[in-house]
């Protein structure tokens, strides 16, 4: 997808004017999670800015000194975090003013010692350098990667505590951003508790796997590095860095038939008699890219089904025998890709695509459909809770099931929420940029019966005056736009149509509570006018240990 332009933004700036003295810092608890948000999402261009406003707000916290006091890199402080903000990271700030101190792995009720490590804007990051008094809700995490591996790095705090704090994000965001009072959110019924997952682990149906030259070990272990191919990895990326692996064995995240296969090329992949070579990203030389494990049914048998997706820089089905022929012994292992990606880039979608084994595709069901997977092709990576997810989505979208309404389905990916509401209403009309997904959108189609969905190709970023005139005005719009949220384009176009519903899907609370202000209120730097009401907000978990936080919101006009 097209990334939203800088212009759809307002930029925020802080001023903050300190005491030259600061004893200690703290969290405070006036410190609302909008100022995490529009601090922490400038690094993804997603801060909320309306456009051709030449005027930045600020955050300022007086106290009768205009000396303003910003701690300089490298120096330790004490920090207490008492919140989670945006990317699960820390929330602290200097006591009595408003500065904000981010901390990676801090959670609330710690307190630290952390250090400096980069001054941003309005707040400054550190890394913790010692904690001395545990957090609150503090359990055991499981996982014995948790400490270093960015995939779910809140796993020793209480899952409750996880729902706490990302219910309280996405209601500030709402609040702050989107502008909407917490009379409207909270007397009026308008914001519903997030609908936790009663799956915690092995949860999701893909994970990712990186091969590389050398294992990377913290500080304290860098004594047990080895020589040679023992020291190859293949494991998850080290948070913020592209080039080292942690070498994982098991992922509690995934499914037991995708550890077992895991397990399976660990043990032998590093056996120099096989020559096989991780790839190097500052070399660009090696064999092995990426190991993609997908997990799926069975649709007759209920059984789980596993393909393996070896991405390598170049075609040499004689290398991979000895792994297809050792793990094709598996009966879950249905399907075994080999994704061949030449360019020095890190993506694991291949230029070519072969099959070395079984199918090319698995199964999936949800909500009664059978989805086919291919290697690359998008699907809801929890497909326990997007059960629940496009069960709300369906409950929001009001249809009345007599067959007489339209729905346009925008950023519809493979066509699952379309399809999901096809056999209640009169036409699907999806909407995605990505041509395979609609591809497998219409095959989705065809395997299910249904034959009144029509899926079309288009950047939704740069629709013009002719979008929308292949479709008649819909009863019910369906959006599901990735992190960025919708380009102000698309919200024009959704201003103008006028459509009596609109069910707005979000994977980030940042842009959903932005897009929701622009739709309900306006953008009066652009004499634009809202016209559609908040009435409903669900958050809902689809990933427990993880900061990620998806939202159904319901709008209907006004």
């Amino acid at each position: 997808m097209a990334t939203i332009s800088s212009h759809c933004f307002r930029h925020l700036t802080g001023t903050l004017h300190l005491p030259p003295r600061i004893p200690k810092f703290r969290a405070s608890s006036s410190l609302s999670l909008s100022t995490l948000s529009c601090s922490l999402a400038q690094e993804e261009d997603l801060e909320r800015v309306h456009p051709n406003n030449g005027n930045a707000s600020s955050i300022t916290a007086t106290n009768g000194n205009s000396s303003s006091y910003f701690p300089k890199r490298g120096q330790t402080l004490e920090l207490v975090c008492e919140s989670l903000a945006f990317k699960g990271k820390g929330l602290c700030k200097v006591t009595d003013t408003g500065f904000v101190v981010m901390c990676d792995r801090a959670l609330p009720g710690e307190r630290f010692i952390g250090r400096v490590t980069r001054k941003k804007g309005n707040y400054a990051e550190v890394t913790k350098v010692k904690t001395i008094s545990p957090p609150r809700d503090i359990v055991d995490a499981p996982c014995e990667y948790a400490s270093h591996c960015g995939g779910c790095k809140t796993q020793n705090l209480s899952y409750e505590a996880q729902l706490r704090a990302k219910e309280d994000q996405v209601r500030e965001l709402v609040v702050h951003v989107g502008r909407f009072s917490h009379k409207e959110l909270e007397l009026e019924g308008v914001m519903k508790p997030i609908v936790p997952c009663d799956i915690q682990f092995h949860y999701r149906n893909k994970m990712e796997f990186s091969f590389g030259p050398y294992k990377w070990l913290p500080k304290e272990s860098l004594h047990e590095r080895q020589a040679g191919s023992d020291n190859y990895a293949l494991g998850l990326h080290v948070p913020g860095f592209f080039d080292k692996v942690l070498n994982v064995d098991k992922c509690l995240l995934q499914s037991d038939p995708a550890n077992k296969v895991l397990a399976a090329v660990q043990d032998c992949w590093r056996d120099p008699q096989l020559d096989f070579s991780p790839y190097d990203v500052h070399s660009h030389k090696g064999f092995l890219k990426h190991l993609m494990l997908r997990t799926g049914r069975d649709v007759v048998t209920g059984h789980p089904e596993v393909m393996v997706n070896f991405v390598t820089s170049s075609y040499k089905p004689e290398l991979l025998k000895f792994l297809v022929d050792k793990l094709s012994a598996f009966p879950e292992v249905v399907s075994i890709i080999n994704n061949v990606n030449t360019s020095v880039g890190n993506t694991s979608v291949g230029e070519e695509e072969y099959t070395l084994y079984g199918k090319s595709c698995i199964t999936e069901t949800l909500r009664g459909l059978t989805f086919q997977i291919s290697a690359n092709s998008f699907f809801q990576t929890n497909t326990h809770q997007a059960e629940v997810l496009y069960e709300l989505i369906e409950e929001y979208a009001g249809i009345t099931g007599d067959g007489s309404e339209v729905v346009l389905d925008l950023f519809c990916g493979t066509g699952t929420i379309g399809l999901t509401l096809a056999k209640s209403v009169k036409h699907v009309y999806g909407y995605e940029v990505v041509p395979q997904a609609i591809a497998d959108a219409r095959l989705n189609a065809e395997i299910n019966g249904i034959h009144n969905a029509t899926f079309v190709q288009g950047d939704l970023n740069k629709i013009d005056e002719n979008f929308g005139k292949n479709f008649p005005k819909p009863d019910i719009v369906i959006s599901d736009p990735n992190r960025p949220g919708m380009h102000m384009k698309l919200i024009k176009f959704l201003l103008k149509l006028k459509a009596p519903r609109i069910v707005y899907v979000s994977c980030n609370p940042a842009t959903c509570a932005r897009d929701l202000d622009y739709l309900c209120h306006g953008v009066a730097e652009q004499n634009i006018e809202g016209c559609y009401k908040l009435v409903g907000l669900q958050p809902v978990d689809m990933f427990p240990h993880t900061p990620h936080i998806e939202c159904v919101c319901l709008l209907e006009l006004c």
